[in-house]
C-alpha cells in the first residue's frame, strides 16, 4: 500500500505483539461508562471517580495487551501522568468526540473539540482510532460520514501515524436493533460496511462481528460471514466486543481469527462487570483476577489462529517497506 510509510509501520509494530497479531483492550469509554457507573452505584461519578477507573483499569490489565485504547479527556494523559501505562504497551487514542450529532436521516460522528491528529502523534501515542456510526444503506449520510473519515485519514498520512476505524452499525426509526429482523441484515451491513469503509487509505478496520449471535449460532454460517468480511477488507481487521458478555466475544474472535482477522480490540466484555462493583480495592481486584485473565485467554486464541498484519497486505515480517540508503531524504 502506498501510505504504509516507516511511522505507521512503526505505529502498527507498536500496537501489536512481534508476532503482528493485535491484542489490544478499548479503554476510552466515556459517556457509555458514566452510565454503566450511574446504573450500578445509583450516582453520578464525578471528573475524579472516571479517571479513578481508568488509572486502576490501565495499571491492572494494561500489561497483558499489546495496546490500550484510551481517551484524551479522562485517560491517555492521566494515564501517561500517573506511569501506569508501561513503555512496552502501545497507546490508541481516540479523535472523536463521545455520543454523536443527529441528522433527520441518523447519526454523524464530529470531532473533539480542541483535539486533532496533531495532538495525538504530539503526545507520543503510536495510533488514532475513530469511531463512526455507519448504515451503507444510507447512502446520504454514508457519505458525509466517508467525508470525514477521508479528513482524518489525510491528517494521519501527514503526521505519519496509523489510523484504526471503527464503523457502528446503529437503528433508525421503526427499527428494534435487537430484533431478529435487524439481525437478519446485520451480515450484509457490516461487510459493505467495510467495503466501503478500507477503500479510504485507513490502516487497521476495528469492525463488528458480523451477526448476532443471539439469533445465530450456525459456526459454519458465522465462519462464512467473517470470510466474506475478510474479502470485503482492503485493510487487515479486528474484531471489537460491542459489550457483549465475555463467552460471546471468546467464541467470536475464535470464529474471526480463524477467518482471517489480525486480533481483536474488545472492551466492555472483558472488564464490564467491574463497573458493578463500588469498593474501589475490590475492583482493583477484578480487573486483576479475572479481566487480565480474559486478556491473556483472548490472546492466546489469536496468537494461534490471527493472520498477521502485515500479512494480510501481502508483505513479509522482514521487509515491510522500501528503505534504502537514501530513504530519509525524501521522508
Amino acid at each position: 500500500m502506498k501510505y504504509l510509510t516507516i511511522g505507521k509501520i512503526r505505529g502498527l509494530q507498536q500496537i501489536s505483539r512481534r508476532s503482528g497479531i493485535f491484542i489490544m483492550c478499548a479503554m476510552d469509554h466515556r459517556a457509555g461508562l458514566i452510565s454503566m457507573i450511574e446504573e450500578a452505584q445509583h450516582d453520578t461519578p464525578d471528573y475524579n471517580e472516571i479517571v479513578d477507573v481508568k488509572l486502576d483499569m490501565c495499571s491492572a490489565i494494561g500489561r497483558y495487551a499489546s495496546g490500550v485504547l484510551l481517551d484524551p479527556e479522562y485517560g491517555a494523559a492521566q494515564c501517561i501522568a500517573a506511569n501506569v501505562l508501561t513503555g512496552r504497551t502501545g497507546l490508541l487514542v481516540s479523535v472523536e468526540a463521545t455520543g454523536y450529532e443527529k441528522d433527520p436521516m441518523g447519526r454523524l460522528t464530529t470531532l473533539l473539540d480542541y483535539w486533532s491528529v496533531e495532538k495525538i502523534k504530539r503526545m507520543g501515542a503510536q495510533a488514532v482510532k475513530m469511531l463512526v456510526y455507519y448504515r451503507p444503506d444510507i447512502k446520504k449520510l454514508a457519505a458525509k460520514q466517508l467525508k470525514i473519515i477521508a479528513k482524518v485519514a489525510d491528517d494521519c498520512l501527514k503526521y505519519d501515524i496509523p489510523f484504526l476505524v471503527e464503523p457502528k452499525t446503529y437503528r433508525v426509526e421503526g427499527e428494534s436493533l435487537g430484533s431478529a429482523e435487524f439481525a437478519k441484515r446485520l451480515p450484509e451491513m457490516v461487510i459493505e460496511t467495510a467495503r466501503q469503509i478500507t477503500a479510504l487509505p485507513v490502516d487497521v478496520l476495528k469492525a463488528e462481528f458480523p451477526a448476532d449471535m443471539k439469533y445465530d449460532r450456525d459456526v459454519s454460517e458465522l465462519a462464512e460471514y467473517c470470510k466474506q468480511l475478510d474479502a470485503a477488507s482492503r485493510t487487515p481487521w479486528v474484531i471489537l466486543s460491542a459489550g457483549v458478555d465475555y463467552e460471546t466475544f471468546r467464541d467470536e474472535v475464535m470464529i474471526a481469527t480463524k477467518a482471517g482477522a489480525s486480533g481483536f480490540l474488545g472492551g466492555r466484555a472483558i472488564w464490564q462487570e467491574a463497573m458493578q462493583i463500588s469498593d474501589r480495592d475490590k475492583r482493583i481486584a477484578y480487573f486483576k483476577n479475572v479481566a487480565g485473565k480474559r486478556l491473556e485467554e483472548l490472546a492466546a486464541i489469536a496468537e494461534k489462529y490471527g493472520r498477521p498484519w502485515h500479512q494480510k497486505l501481502g508483505l513479509k515480517a522482514s521487509h515491510l517497506v522500501e528503505a534504502g540508503q537514501d530513504w530519509y531524504r525524501k521522508y
